[in-house]
């Protein structure tokens, strides 16, 4: 990689976490105040950087920008934003659409509660691949061996008691997500929060993402949430439609 774009990059990274002086940017690249200055003029002079006073940097509308046309650009999320929407407003509750790419799930779509207790998530979020309904539906449609392959991959860092940790029990799980057609986190990823999610498919049956719905356990009980999952199933059937997926297309 060029070295100039990997510290123009690693300064992109900085301001993800809000603004930042010349110093502070400085010393998360490792290089001398001139070079960073440098490269955030020709950062400002596109829109990704830019001044919040005299002395502060932010992040720049042109990176808002690239990130919505990317996911516009996105059919399912186009095709499945009815269904979604739906689903959110028959039960007040926060929807996610999420996608597997390279090697990780990502919220790649987000409707958020009603209520005024809800759970923290944003869109291009990262999903736990162990602990989150999301990512279960997605890798439980995978073959036998690369569901394996994920299993063996994955670090089982321990979010809650109900988490799982081990890979036997991950596959276990896998198995019987794909048996019963959607997921369950029994707050394992927070121990506040539970969820149920589906998969929505495109043609030929292929799994193109996962939609869920979080409830905080505070609001719905076990079997308070259990009670959504012939709503939730609906809505990924129709997202499914919207997405190409027809009943003669195997599942």
């Amino acid at each position: 990689m060029s070295q100039s774009l990997d510290r123009a990059l690693t300064l992109l990274d900085a301001l993800a976490d809000g603004p930042s002086t010349l110093d502070q940017l400085a010393e998360r690249a490792g290089v001398h105040k001139t070079t960073v200055l440098r490269l955030l003029r020709t950062l400002e002079a596109r829109r990704f950087v830019q001044r919040d006073d005299a002395r502060h940097y932010r992040l720049g509308t042109a990176l808002f920008d690239l990130a919505n046309r990317s996911l516009d650009s996105r059919d399912v999320r186009r095709a499945a934003e009815p269904a979604l929407r739906e689903l959110n407003e028959l039960t007040g509750h926060t929807v996610h659409l999420a996608s597997y790419e390279g090697g990780e799930v990502v919220y790649i779509d987000k409707y958020e509660s009603r209520h005024h207790v809800r759970m923290y998530s944003r869109v291009g979020k990262r999903a736990a691949l162990h602990c989150t309904a999301v990512a279960k539906v997605l890798v439980a449609a995978f073959d036998e061996p690369r569901r394996e392959r994920v299993a063996r991959g994955i670090e089982y860092v321990r979010m809650t008691d109900n988490t799982i940790t081990s890979a036997e029990a991950y596959l276990a799980e896998l198995a019987a997500v794909a048996e019963r057609g959607w997921a369950l986190d029994d707050s394992e990823h927070e121990d506040f929060i539970h969820c149920v999610a589906a998969p929505v498919r495109g043609p030929r049956g292929a799994v193109v993402a996962a939609v869920s719905v979080s409830v905080p356990r505070m609001l719905l009980d076990h079997d308070g949430l259990l009670a959504l999952v012939p709503d939730l199933l609906r809505a990924a059937d129709r997202a499914s439609a919207a997405c190409g997926h027809t009943e003669a297309d195997p599942a």
